[in-house]
């Protein structure tokens, strides 16, 4: 347990029943922070193709929608990072999904 307590400041890298409790907060920290940072990541791509979406003239969940019609396998990591990087690209994403829409619309 002191061993794992190495770095922290004062009786927390020193005594085993300050050690104790300090390791253990960190743990449940890190547990609970390693699935949170999935959760803000998610946001964070969300929030990056709806920028380039709405700078495109769609919306991201009109977006999204025509994407899923169209029956397109990019995952939100690799969209944002296409909007944030290649601009062409994503304005090639946008037209698939119009076309997917007015696809759907026309069923």
């Amino acid at each position: 347990m002191l061993r794992a307590a190495k770095g922290f400041r004062m009786r927390r890298s020193k005594l085993y029943r300050y050690a104790s409790d300090a390791v253990d907060h960190g743990r449940q920290y890190a547990y609970r922070d390693r699935r949170r940072r999935k959760r803000e990541f998610r946001y964070l791509w969300q929030i990056r193709i709806n920028a380039a979406a709405r700078a495109a003239g769609m919306t991201y969940s009109r977006f999204m929608e025509g994407l899923k019609a169209a029956k397109c396998a990019l995952d939100r990591k690799i969209l944002a990072d296409i909007a944030a990087q290649d601009s062409a690209a994503f304005s090639e994403l946008v037209k698939i999904s119009q076309d997917a829409l007015k696809a759907k619309a026309a069923k």
